[in-house]
């Protein structure tokens, strides 16, 4: 059984929802299980226990939430310095409302997040352009959730965006299977 860590913190409730949808597409995946917690609550015994890691969070000014940031400089750190993380599948998602058609900053968000992710050693899996509802919901990166109108008004994210994080679960899930299947990764 492949247990995939879904990492999340929010403010106004969506990127909580896009980590459920996450969980649910890993659900779906014969031989995954999902994990949620909130960043504050990860430790690192959590993050070995893993085989796949997805971290979502929300968009603050073009960037990742502090909670997320505290998670990574707290436990993350440790790991590194452990290569306690390496070969395994991790991937992203985001929520935001800003300017711009994600929401402003929504890949800058991703790119960090993946950062740390690269620095740890682990396999980046990324967001298939043909994934259903891409166009609505989807960066190279990884799914994002439209929180808020053109005029700022939070309308909390769509479900064609759910319906991508759900795909995205099931990726980083397969992703996670294969590597611990064909013993690229042995925890």
């Amino acid at each position: 059984m492949a247990q995939i860590l879904i990492i999340y913190a929010g403010d106004y409730g969506n990127t909580e929802k896009m980590a459920h949808a996450v969980a649910e597409g890993v659900s779906t995946v014969p031989g995954a299980g999902a994990v949620l917690k909130k960043a504050e609550e990860v430790t690192a015994d959590d993050m070995t226990a893993s085989d796949g890691v997805l971290v979502g969070s929300p968009v603050h000014m073009g960037s990742m939430d502090w909670r997320v940031k505290k998670f990574i400089d707290t436990v993350c750190s440790g790991l590194w310095m452990q290569d306690k993380m390496n070969g395994k599948a991790a991937g992203v998602f985001v929520s935001g409302g800003g300017f711009g058609g994600a929401g402003g900053g929504a890949e800058l968000t991703m790119l960090a997040l993946l950062n740390n992710f690269a620095e740890l050693g682990m396999l980046i899996v990324p967001l298939p352009k043909n994934t259903e509802n891409y166009k609505k919901g989807g960066l190279q990166w990884g799914p994002y959730g439209r929180s808020a109108d053109e005029d700022m008004g939070h309308t909390g994210v769509t479900a064609e965006a759910l319906s991508v994080a759900r795909r995205h679960g099931v990726h980083v899930a397969r992703a996670a299977l294969a590597l611990t299947d064909k013993g690229i990764y042995a925890p």
